[in-house]
């Protein structure tokens, strides 16, 4: 059955047909139509709840933080031109982590467009090359089909943003609606299942290798919970150790034996020894990324590279493989596991390949110095993880060397619970997004780790969970610096701190209490375990100013165009000086 709608009342109806919960936005005069017709929506079950963001970027961040939080595509309506724009970072956000969600813009009338309008901007124009597709709607007959396409796409193969563009009249225009069937595009059919010659061929070449390490990433949350026992099941059959991008962890918890930890920039000694050494890598939902490779030439030079990706474009891009599969990474994990089991290959003999990896073990990468008067930044991170384990918490974070702390020393045992933003690395991401996931989980522990620099991009979202009484927790590392700006400066630019030293800093705990939160300062080791019982004692929203060593660094850390074997990986931290060993690798 077809019903006349207007524009804005089939787009509304089209996405709770679709199951949406919750849209993220911000109104302008281009959207108008649909911010009536939301208002109009029939109470009850099904109704589509509205969250009011101060900063349309924030809108696309909380979008990410509920979408890889919850499995479930976010939703984000702004309006046109400088609206459509400042959503552009999140946008560009989601697509580099592969993050589903569709963005609806408002676009000028259609007679208008292209005459330099009040708010106009060539929003599908723009962001061409930061979706994974967009739409200009001139029809209003076409958009439900349209809004459905969309969420295929944003939701199917690799994930991604996609955007809609809808002009002011064609949401005011009426046209007949009815409920689209399953979509079936004509040219976008991602390949989720492998040949079965391709998973045999895996398999074996993990049954023959003496030094295996299956290389993990983000593909593997991306594929549902299922692909994380599956991961877990395949380890366990083969023994082989498991390394994880900083976007993969949780899928496989820190808490095995057979972790190494986070691989990259600033993973661990024997993950990065041991991705070095192997004779054959198995990389899982991953992509290569140069913070995971450091120099092209030096990685992994004696290994055979097998690469499970659903996204055909992330094949050989970046490094050469001897096996691509193209398939969705839960999918071959079911099927190695399977063709495993029914060939009954015993677990591989592999001692002297855990001896060699103990002993990068036993330098004990991650351990760091301190003088029992300042706070060091990894005992705050642990400390936070040591009271907060038990009730399996939802951690968000900005980006700097707060984040690389929280990736290092806070282990996660599941996915979904580590929302963070790894491609683009952007500042603000971490406050929004956990506004998102407790959106998504009202009941759920969420903190998101910041640091002082980092958590200013989108404060003004205190108000967005004051107004929907969100409990979030934030948990700020404050050492008066963008860290990780001011630690390169430290290493490559002899200490010449251009800009980096964070002045004028707000009083956070007054600032919490502007906005109707709970705030709490650390400034000793004393004060630490008791003002993070504090902060989880507190049933709203909190904000911890923790202080702590102000020229403290992240390691380990693999310089820029530097070889695995070239990490540095511990200098003094409490003083901020290096010593002659890694002076010499830098």
């Amino acid at each position: 059955m077809t019903t006349e709608m207007s524009g804005a009342d089939i787009l509304v109806q089209a996405l709770r047909d679709l199951g949406v919960e919750v849209i993220f936005g911000y109104p302008g005069g281009a959207v108008l139509p649909i911010y009536d017709a939301l208002f109009r929506q029939p109470e009850g079950p099904g109704r589509i709840r509205h969250i009011l963001v101060r900063h349309e970027q924030a809108a696309t961040h909380a979008a990410e933080g509920y979408a890889r939080s919850t499995g479930k595509p976010g939703v984000v309506l702004v309006t046109s031109g400088p609206g459509a724009t400042n959503a552009v970072t999140g946008i560009t956000d989601a697509l580099l982590d592969s993050i589903p969600m569709v963005v609806i813009t408002g676009q000028v009338p259609t007679a208008l467009i292209g005459t330099d309008a009040f708010q106009e901007a060539d929003t599908v124009g723009i962001t061409r090359h930061c979706t994974k597709h967009n739409y200009l709607v001139k029809d209003p007959a076409k958009l439900g089909g349209v809004i459905y396409e969309a969420f295929h796409i944003a939701t199917a193969g690799r994930p991604g943003p996609v955007v809609v563009d809808i002009p002011k009249d064609v949401q005011v225009a009426t046209a007949r609606y009815a409920k689209p069937g399953p979509i079936q595009h004509k040219t976008y059919r991602p390949r989720v299942k492998a040949e079965r010659s391709e998973i045999e061929a895996v398999v074996d070449l993990l049954a023959a290798a003496e030094r295996p390490v299956l290389y993990t990433g983000g593909g593997i949350i991306n594929s549902g919970p299922a692909a994380s026992q599956l991961l877990r099941e395949l380890a366990r059959l083969t023994g082989a150790p498991v390394t994880s991008t900083l976007m993969g962890l949780g899928a496989f918890p820190a808490s095995s034996p057979q972790w190494l930890g986070m691989l990259g920039m600033h993973g661990t000694y024997e993950a990065n020894m041991a991705m070095n050494q192997a004779d054959l890598i198995v990389a899982l939902g991953s992509r290569f990324d140069d913070r995971v490779t450091g120099r092209l030439d030096a990685f992994s030079p004696n290994s055979r590279k097998v690469h499970i990706d659903i996204d055909r474009s992330s094949i050989n891009k970046n490094v050469r493989v001897d096996l691509a599969v193209i398939a969705d990474v839960g999918h071959a994990l079911e099927d190695m596991v399977h063709v495993w089991k029914a060939r009954q290959h015993p677990r591989p003999d592999l001692s002297e390949w855990t001896r060699r990896i103990d002993g990068w073990r036993a330098v004990k990468c991650l351990d760091f110095p301190e003088d029992g008067k300042a706070i060091m930044p990894q005992r705050a991170i642990r400390a936070l993880h040591d009271a907060t384990a038990a009730r399996n918490p939802i951690i968000t974070t900005e980006v700097g060397q707060h984040q690389m702390w929280a990736a290092q020393h806070f282990g996660f045992e599941a996915p979904n619970k580590w929302l963070t933003s790894g491609g683009l690395g952007t500042m603000g991401y971490g406050l929004p997004a956990a506004i998102g996931a407790q959106l998504g989980h009202p009941n759920a522990l969420v903190i998101d780790i910041a640091g002082e620099a980092s958590i200013q991009m989108n404060i003004q979202e205190l108000g967005t969970a004051s107004q929907y009484r969100l409990p979030v927790k934030i948990f700020i590392l404050n050492n008066e610096y963008m860290g990780m700006v001011r630690q390169w400066q430290e290493l490559t630019y002899a200490s010449r701190y251009a800009e980096s030293y964070s002045d004028s800093l707000p009083d956070f705990v007054k600032l919490a209490e502007a906005y109707g939160w709970k705030g709490i300062r650390i400034e000793t080791m004393g004060e630490l375990d008791d003002g993070i019982q504090a902060m989880l004692d507190h049933d709203g929203p909190v904000v911890v100013d923790c202080r702590v060593a102000k020229l403290a660094n992240c390691f380990p850390m693999i310089p820029s165009g530097a070889a695995h074997t070239e990490m540095i990986l511990q200098a003094n931290e409490v003083s901020g000086e290096m010593d002659d060993e890694a002076k010499a690798l830098v």
